[in-house]
């Protein structure tokens, strides 16, 4: 069998082996529990609706109050764990990469200054019985976020919108990316790592080495980046370079001390999975890959660390214009 023939083979078992894994996975939730989570689901789309978007705090709240508990009994419905909930929207929903667990998160926004984000992990357990974790952000009465080691329901909160799987010494790890809207004039993204202990319970907290930097700095439990809340930024693993990458920011008014005005410059740091670390790339592009180099970006900053005013304004203009997408 040549090349060819053994890429097509090798696509088309992948493709019989997802359609085998989702006709399964739809057969195992019964007629009448499908029905039961359909009418939930309908609930729980208007609840969260008002959740999200009622103009008034009052009305958020009281929502978030019905939400949460319609949502538990959604869950513990059996087999709820194969259900997508696709129509309830403003609500994050990932699968592992391993289907061994999902995990909702989701923000309601108080007022202009404060806000809840709030989560779930769901386990698939083998008889389909509910065994969860209710997330509660404890970023507020956490002294140093950047190197708690967070369990049960204690959490450093943000939206997710995309999980890594690695290993080390046969334990798997679950690198988690998300947004904390939390915040008046600016927005952070983070990288944080959630492992499972011995009885099974969550654990959020990994390792960040700085060791390959220039300025080796201590190592950390979660990385993030905060920046103006208007700006478009990009925080994400990219599987061809087998790393994360982020978006070096640099303080749009020349004031590095106001995290509101740090805006991408066109550069990238990345963060490559190492030992059971991730570690620091401070600049991504003079990082020699293992397949070649990395594409060169368009930096705000010469090779003498000049500030090039013109390219500034251009895209701090352009994040005015963006709004929501793959990159926030």
């Amino acid at each position: 069998m040549n090349s060819v023939k053994k890429l097509i083979f090798s696509f088309l078992t992948v493709i019989v082996l997802l359609i085998s894994s989702i006709a399964g996975s739809s057969q195992i939730i019964t007629k009448a529990d499908k029905k039961t989570l359909d009418v939930k689901e309908d609930s729980l789309q208007q609840i969260a609706r008002f959740m999200i978007l009622d103009t008034l705090e009052a009305g958020r709240l009281l929502a978030y109050k019905d939400f949460v508990p319609t949502f538990i009994r959604a869950l513990k419905v059996k087999n709820s764990f194969y259900y997508p909930f696709d129509s309830v929207l403003g609500i994050s929903k990932l699968y592992a990469p391993d289907s061994s667990f999902r995990i909702f998160t989701w923000y309601v926004e108080i007022d202009d200054y404060t806000g809840w984000q709030r989560g779930f992990i769901q386990m698939r357990t083998p008889d389909g019985s509910l065994k969860g974790f209710r997330l509660l952000d404890k970023s507020e009465w956490t002294d140093n976020a950047y190197t708690a080691i967070c369990r049960d329901t204690s959490w450093i909160g943000a939206v997710y919108y995309n999980i890594i799987k690695t290993q080390y010494q046969g334990k798997n790890y679950y690198t988690l990316l998300g947004i904390d809207h939390e915040g008046l004039r600016s927005k952070k993204k983070w990288i944080d790592v959630l492992t499972f202990d011995d009885k099974k319970r969550p654990v959020f907290g990994g390792g960040f080495s700085f060791k390959e930097d220039s300025v080796i700095k201590p190592t950390q439990t979660r990385f993030s980046i905060e920046y103006k809340k208007e700006a478009s930024t990009y925080v994400n693993y990219e599987p061809d370079l087998k790393m994360i990458l982020v978006d070096h920011l640099i303080s749009e008014t020349d004031e590095p001390d106001f995290p509101w005005t740090y805006v991408p410059d066109g550069d990238y740091e990345g963060f490559k999975w190492q030992n059971g670390q991730w570690v620091h790339i401070d600049k991504v592009f003079n990082f020699k890959l293992q397949d070649g180099q990395a594409p060169v970006g368009d930096p705000l900053l010469d090779y003498k660390g000049n500030r090039n005013e013109e390219k500034l304004k251009q895209k701090s203009d352009a994040n005015k214009a963006k709004k929501s997408g793959g990159s926030e």
